[in-house]
């Protein structure tokens, strides 16, 4: 594998979107909860309500950044590994991500300086206006690339001409097939990271005792939110496997473990795909339930792997991608769930609850990546579907010179999340000890005296 140049730059690229894929994650849905906290300490005048939104922007801010710096050295992979995807289908591509720089990512970029520094300097209503353009911007960010990356699954509204894609329906082009679906699973994915994120780091401040009432306030927040979107994500996410099912049948075939076509196809619990011999060993299935889940049919038929004459996804790392992403979210359902229950009936939770929920701070992460490997994975052979395969589109790079750079992003990254995750509970530790401090901005309608201005 390592004197393999194309493996060794889907594994490069593979790096780099796992690792910028996790702050966008996070700054998607975190811009909204920020703007809870402050329309809400707008109607109460709560000074918790500040406090949170004090705690979390910067939070917010070192996300946005990390985001910023990973997704510029991922695009230009584009240029370096993968020339033939710009070749191909360039002049859909290329207006997509010109897009989201234009629409969004200026959007946050000129508002965010106002939510950290202009609290003191520009009226409350406009510090709100610059939060909710924010939250938007992300948001917007999101739907240009998941379009895109829609459009590489279920490609729609293009000829080809000359060996390249030309557009003739943007709409179609923007919302093809999936997109609606992928959107929707995305933003709620995001949600779910950015629920247990914070409540994850409020519990560690509840552990250090530190239990002032905008500790308290941001824990609910993050528990209540992480237990109304679990059971809809679980609902889109049926959907959205359902919309696989009809477009990319060899991906389910993978995520389900099926090699021949058959129907009353059995749920596998566990098992070892097999590449060599084209089965499972150990399996642990339940009867029927997969053709019941993805047809509404106990003797519902699936193709299986063998059915797609080698156009299919290597099946190990898809089977046990999805078995992973579905794991982690059971998990979120039961500790959320549970969680949110305590503080209904007592307005507290008990220690263990806290160490949970700390423990899985960053379960949205695992859940989301293992989402991607599902996705973009189960795409293979192909880059655009039925299009563009991975093979035509890379570069001849000598696979000594990816390698190096490999080596390279990789220990540049894992020291960069570790800093991250260093950060914020140091973070959260300064937060704690500073109980006196008071919040960036006044509740509405008061001015601020000199004494409650605050720097970051």
């Amino acid at each position: 594998m390592m004197d393999d140049p194309l493996m060794l730059a889907r594994i490069q690229f593979a790096a780099n979107i796992t690792f910028h894929i996790l702050f966008p994650t996070i700054s998607i849905a975190l811009g909204w909860v920020l703007l809870f906290f402050k329309l809400r300490h707008n109607k109460t005048g709560d000074i918790k309500w500040a406090e949170a939104y004090q705690f979390w922007v910067k939070i917010f801010a070192l996300t946005f950044a990390l985001g910023v710096v990973s997704g510029i050295t991922m695009s230009f992979q584009f240029g370096t590994n993968w020339p033939g995807f710009m070749e191909t289908v360039g002049n859909i591509a290329g207006p997509l991500l010109a897009y989201e720089v234009l629409t969004a990512f200026f959007l946050e970029a000129t508002f965010l300086g106002i939510m950290l520094f202009g609290a003191q300097r520009v009226s409350n209503r406009v510090h709100t206006l610059a939060t909710c353009l924010v939250a938007g911007g992300t948001t917007l960010s999101a739907f240009w690339i998941i379009a895109l990356n829609s459009w590489m699954h279920t490609p729609a509204g293009f000829e080809m001409i000359n060996g390249q894609a030309h557009a003739t329906d943007w709409v179609a082009i923007i919302f093809n097939p999936s997109m609606p679906y992928r959107l929707t699973h995305m933003l709620i994915a995001s949600g779910l990271t950015v629920a247990f994120l914070v409540a994850g780091i409020s519990a560690y401040r509840w552990l250090r005792h530190d239990r002032t009432a905008s500790t308290m306030a941001a824990l609910k927040t993050g528990v209540v939110l992480a237990a109304l979107l679990i059971p809809v994500q679980i609902l889109v996410g049926d959907m959205h496997g359902l919309n696989t099912l009809k477009h990319q049948p060899a991906k389910i075939a993978a995520m389900e473990g099926i090699w021949d076509t058959e129907r009353g196809a059995p749920l596998l619990l566990f098992a070892l795909p097999d590449a060599a011999e084209r089965a499972n060993r150990y399996e642990l299935a339940i009867p029927r339930v997969a053709s019941l889940i993805l047809t509404h049919e106990l003797d519902g038929e699936l193709q299986g792997v063998n059915a797609f004459d080698g156009k299919h996804p290597p099946v190990a790392p898809v089977f046990w991608a999805f078995r992973v992403m579905v794991g982690v979210g059971m998990l979120m359902l039961a500790t959320s769930w549970f969680a949110a229950w305590q503080l209904r009936r007592g307005g507290d939770i008990q220690p263990w609850i806290a160490r949970t929920l700390i423990a899985m701070s960053f379960s949205g992460w695992v859940a989301t990546v293992a989402g991607w490997y599902v996705t973009e994975i189960g795409r293979q052979p192909y880059l655009v579907y039925g299009v563009l395969t991975t093979a035509q589109a890379a570069s001849a790079v000598p696979a000594p010179m990816i390698a190096s750079t490999l080596a390279m992003y990789l220990t540049l990254y894992a020291a960069l999340i570790v800093a991250y995750v260093t950060v914020l509970f140091h973070l959260a530790r300064k937060a704690g000890a500073g109980k006196g401090a008071q919040p960036v901005y006044p509740a509405p309608g008061l001015p601020a005296p000199q004494s409650q201005l605050v720097k970051f």
